[in-house]
């Protein structure tokens, strides 16, 4: 080939490409113009969409030399490889490790902040510190990460090539990170074969595919531009017949196009009719098993460095290259010289393939025992120069079981290092290659145990089959035995089966010796029985809970689990309130958790703390709830954990400061709570948990619609899922269907709730105000019912004996009593309440018993009443309180001729 024809071969990739440039070049001047005329700029995604050798890869040389021509564009550039699928993060490190390799260690840190930790480990540019990495953690660091790199660096242009071998960690880092780029000086680019997108990222899917997203399309080249590509390249006396069959061959694919006319070039072939026919053997070197013949011409020495360079796949080391191949260093050069001659490889100090298509090719010739052969040599290379057992661990993959104990070790070893970077499914293939080695008998349990755990947060149905094989064994050592089983009935309940999880703690408890051990799955046992919705024997296990725990001082986290179940299970029954928060105080030590049982403590996780601030908020002690809670959003993002753990700290925040009476802030906490549990997909608890409280906020708010519109978003509603709601569900939908005025199906809601909580002994009328609400529903037509009803629920609030359940109960009680009844009963309201922590409650007592002063006939003290509950309910965000206290005011200022004020 000329020098001539050399320096055309760019423009044919272009060939006929004149709309897809002018899209290209209209969304990076659109971007780049803007932030240097000093204009908002809002970034975009463009996608580029093509089958192999459609020119996806020359269009995307073409976005990065029109970037180059603007002034302070900086582009971050990747390529996937077939072979680099099983590496997590392979994708983000390639865009972003050149960038940060430039910068001081003080640089990244301070672009960083305290993301370093997190999403360090994940970049490749920080150590693994503390527990398993949450993947949700980890995607929102490098979210982090890129928004300063946009907003320092604008304009900023990430792009992927062959997106459709990403791999599963990043592929799901730029489909949620592809919401934020309106708001960003960032253009995402990328390219990909739409017939072959990854089955294990479904989000990236969703992201090409249905999001109103419209990729360029790259289509085949008409039989017009294959001629005028033949003609260019080999002259202009070429034959329509040898054009039309140059195109024939090819079907239009440009690179295959390029390919033959360059291979036609390199025979010297007459452009005529006459040679038409040679043009398919041409095309078959070209691809496939022809590529392949055309590999082996050039010997037996190139052949086996190209084959070393297809099982080594990205970022292709000549030097490494050798040693899979077998030869010196000088040999090794010889035969990248062929190569590049024969445009199969290209590079110097880093070698990678022409075209994906030729990579993929040549690494299926590989002989298979060969190809096992050189992924072995290729793990133990890297693992040699220090790269670690991860880096090492996609050539494991590889390697055929042999029962090779060591491969064993350096899976589980790769498996501990891709949860500490927050890849656990790279962890789990890892861990299912060990065992299908196998491991040694004895260390086959432990195996199972650490897959187990490393499928918890991906799939509970995994981690149970996983688990309970390990525990059916018996090499699991005894020290694992214990938290296998709790793992294990945590995974139960988080599939929903909380049946299930109750009782395989209950059957390895039997066997378990006394101790901490067994004292921990008799917690469990409880915690998983204790927030069934429905339960057979509720009352019999409240009492063997209370027998167990009652005696108990708190003297380990077994005890002090113990003791906080107990304290949320006498919270829901309604107990004496000052008991249940002397059995809660016994957890804490000096009035906080201890170290050992963190929110981020592996061993309990965040149940046990969960109930005790939830006790510490249904019992008054809303300063320690507060302080628990603000604690466990402080932990969870420090330690990156950004998933259900930092959605459900923020709802219980909003729990808190509902009970509060701060209802905009509870508000605002919850909506943040169910926006972090969005992320993690559709119907899961956690939602039901932030709908519920969002929607008893929106009512304290007087804002019905929005809840309205909150429930049907949710589904919120029945059938409701097996575990307990905070606050009780049913009786939340029941106050909702009274409010929307469809008193019928509220009553019958309401009923339901009832019988189910009275068959459990759950009488706390602040945790389910079923009755308080069910009276109001039928005092029109059944008032003797009504009153009844309230009379059981003001009972049931003074067992327990909080100011808020009292007062709450008075005053609500007070609508359906007597109207003799009425004053004093608000009056009694009002004592509690006003040393309530709960302000709009208080707010709420002040103007019904303003009304009622006013129906009396005491205009003066009721306009007082109304004008400081009219002042607080503003304070509290309690609009609809709000309003009806303006309404009172006017209309007694109306009846004393007095103004408006």
């Amino acid at each position: 080939m000329t020098g001539q024809q050399r320096e055309r071969r760019p423009h044919n990739a272009l060939f006929e490409r004149e709309q897809e440039i002018a899209t290209t070049r209209q969304a990076v001047e659109g971007l780049c113009t803007r932030v240097a005329e000093g204009r908002p700029a809002q970034g975009g995604l463009l996608l580029y969409s093509g089958e192999a050798g459609a020119g996806k890869t020359a269009l995307l040389g073409e976005l990065r030399r029109m970037a180059a021509g603007y002034e302070g564009c900086t582009v971050l550039h990747a390529r996937c490889s077939a072979t680099a699928e099983t590496v997590p993060f392979h994708i983000v490190r390639q865009l972003l490790q050149p960038a940060l390799a430039a910068m001081t260690s003080e640089q990244r840190e301070e672009l960083l902040g305290g993301w370093l930790d997190i999403a360090g480990p994940a970049l490749g540019i920080a150590p693994p510190v503390g527990p398993p990495a949450d993947p949700q953690g980890v995607r929102d660091g490098i979210d982090w990460l890129v928004t300063q790199m946009a907003l320092t660096r604008a304009p900023l242009i990430l792009v992927v090539d062959d997106a459709h071998w990403g791999d599963a960690e990043s592929l799901a880092w730029l489909a949620s990170f592809a919401v934020r780029l309106g708001d960003l000086p960032l253009l995402m680019v990328v390219a990909y074969r739409p017939d072959e997108l990854p089955a294990h990222t479904p989000a990236f899917q969703e992201l090409v595919g249905a999001r109103g997203h419209r990729p360029v399309v790259l289509h085949s080249l008409t039989p017009r531009a294959v001629a005028e590509l033949v003609r260019a390249a080999l002259g202009e006396e070429a034959d329509d017949p040898f054009c039309r069959e140059v195109w024939a061959v090819t079907g239009g694919n440009p690179y295959e196009t390029t390919e033959l006319i360059a291979k036609a070039c390199d025979r010297g072939l007459k452009p005529a009719e006459e040679s038409a026919v040679l043009l398919r053997e041409l095309g078959a070197a070209a691809r496939g098993s022809g590529l392949v013949t055309r590999l082996e011409r050039l010997g037996t020495s190139a052949t086996r460095f190209a084959w070393a360079a297809a099982v080594l796949a990205s970022e292709v080391s000549p030097r490494r290259a050798a040693m899979l191949a077998g030869m010196s260093p000088a040999e090794a050069d010889d035969c990248a010289d062929r190569l590049r001659e024969a445009r199969i490889l290209t590079g110097v100090e880093t070698l990678e393939f022409v075209h994906p298509l030729i990579a993929t090719a040549v690494y299926q010739a590989v002989p298979p025992a060969t190809r096992t052969a050189m992924h072995g040599l290729a793990a133990w290379a890297l693992t040699n120069a220090g790269l670690g057992a991860a880096a090492a661990s996609r050539h494991l993959l590889e390697v055929h079981p042999d029962g090779d104990a060591e491969l064993v070790e350096s899976l589980r070893e790769a498996a501990r290092e891709h949860l500490a970077v927050g890849a656990p499914e790279a962890a789990n293939r890892c861990l299912e290659r060990a065992l299908a080695e196998p491991p040694p008998p004895d260390e086959r349990a432990a195996v199972l145990y650490e897959l187990g755990c490393s499928a918890l947060l991906t799939s509970p149905p995994t981690t149970i089959n996983h688990l309970r094989s390990a525990l059916e064994l018996p090499g699991l050592p005894k020290e694992l035995r214990v938290d296998a089983t709790y793992r294990l009935s945590q995974a139960y309940a988080h599939n929903s089966q909380l049946e299930e999880a109750a009782r395989v703690v209950a059957e390895q408890e039997e066997n378990t010796p006394d101790g901490p051990g067994r004292m921990r799955l008799q917690a469990a046992h409880y915690l998983w029985k204790g927030i069934q919705l429905e339960e057979e024997g509720a009352h019999e296990r409240s009492r063997r809970l209370a027998q167990l725990a009652d005696p108990l001082q708190g003297r380990d986290n077994a005890e002090r689990a113990m003791l906080a179940l107990r304290a949320f299970d006498a919270m829901i029954r309604g107990e004496d309130a000052v008991r249940v928060t002397e059995l809660n105080d016994r957890v804490l030590q000096d009035g906080r958790l201890p170290a050992e049982m963190s929110w981020t403590n592996s061993e309990w996780v965040f149940e046990i703390p969960s109930v005790v601030g939830i006790t510490y908020a249904y019992t008054d002690r809303l300063d320690q709830a507060e302080e628990l809670f603000n604690e466990a959003v402080r932990s969870f993002e420090i330690s990156g954990w950004r998933g259900a753990h930092l959605a459900f700290a923020h709802e219980f925040l909003g729990m808190v400061h509902l009970r509060r009476g701060r209802l905009d802030l509870a508000e605002g906490f919850l909506r943040e709570g169910l926006r972090l549990a969005d992320r993690l997909g559709p119907g899961l608890p956690i939602q039901w948990d932030g709908t519920c409280l969002l929607i008893d906020t929106l009512l304290a708010r007087g804002r019905v619609d929005d809840a309205r519109v909150v429930a049907e978003t949710y589904s919120f509603g029945p059938p409701y899922p097996p575990a307990m709601v905070m606050p009780d569900a049913p009786s939340v939908v029941g106050r909702l269907l009274l409010a929307l005025g469809r008193r019928k199906e509220a009553v019958a809601e309401l009923e339901a709730a009832g019988r189910r909580l009275e068959e459990r002994g759950r009488n706390n009328t602040l945790w389910a105000p079923w009755a308080l609400d069910l009276a109001a529903a039928v005092a029109p037509e059944e008032p003797e019912r009504a009153r009844a009803l309230a009379e059981q629920a003001v009972r049931n609030a003074a067992r327990f004996g909080t100011d808020t359940a009292m007062g709450e109960a008075l005053r609500r009680s007070a609508r359906v009593v007597e109207e003799d009844e009425a004053l004093p009963r608000l009056g009694q309201a009002l004592e509690h309440l006003r040393r309530s922590p709960c302000r709009s409650e208080y707010a709420a007592a002040l103007v019904d018993h303003g009304v009622a002063l006013r129906r009396a006939g005491r205009s003066g003290e009721a306009e007082a009443q109304l004008r400081e509950g009219l002042m607080l309910a503003e304070e509290c965000g309690a609009e609809g309180l709000a309003a009806t206290a303006r309404e009172e005011c006017a209309s007694l200022a109306g009846e004393e001729g007095q103004p408006v004020r």
